[in-house]
C-alpha cells in the first residue's frame, strides 16, 4: 500500500510540474503575441500613417487563441489530479470560460478575415489609383 501512495504523489508532483510548464508557455505565447502586436502597431503610429487596426488586431487575436487552448490544457491535466469535486467544479468553470473565449475569438477571427479579403477584392477590382495628368 505504501508503494500505491508514493507512485500517486510521484505522478501527482509530475502532473502539477506539467501543468505548471503548459501553463508558462500559454503566458509566453501572450507575451510574443503582444510583442508582435506592438511591433506593427508602433511604426504605424510613429510615421503617422493611417493605423490598420484590424490587421493587428487578428495578429494578436491568433496568438491568444492559441494561448487560450494551452491555458485549457492546462486546466485538463489540473482535473487529473483535483482531490476534491469542489475543485473539479471550479476547474470545470473556467475551462468552459475559456472554451466560449476560443469560441467567439475564433469567430471574430473568421468575421475579420472574411472583411479584409472583401476589401482586397474591391480595392483589385478598382485598379490602380490614377495620379495627376
Amino acid at each position: 500500500m505504501r508503494q500505491f501512495e508514493l507512485a500517486e504523489s510521484v505522478v501527482g508532483q509530475l502532473a502539477q510540474w506539467l501543468k505548471l510548464g503548459v501553463e508558462a508557455v500559454g503566458a509566453l505565447i501572450i507575451g510574443v503575441g503582444v510583442c508582435m502586436a506592438l511591433g506593427q502597431l508602433l511604426p504605424m503610429l510613429l510615421c503617422r500613417r493611417p493605423a490598420n487596426f484590424t490587421a493587428v488586431r487578428l495578429s494578436l487575436a491568433r496568438y491568444l487563441a492559441l494561448a487560450l487552448e494551452f491555458q485549457l490544457g492546462a486546466d485538463i491535466l489540473s482535473t487529473a489530479i483535483a482531490p476534491s469535486w469542489e475543485q473539479i467544479g471550479q476547474l470545470g468553470a473556467i475551462a468552459v470560460i475559456r472554451t466560449v473565449l476560443n469560441f467567439f475569438l475564433a469567430r471574430e477571427m473568421r468575421e475579420e478575415q472574411v472583411s479584409v479579403a472583401e476589401e482586397t477584392v474591391a480595392a483589385k477590382a478598382a485598379g490602380p489609383p490614377l495620379g495627376p495628368e
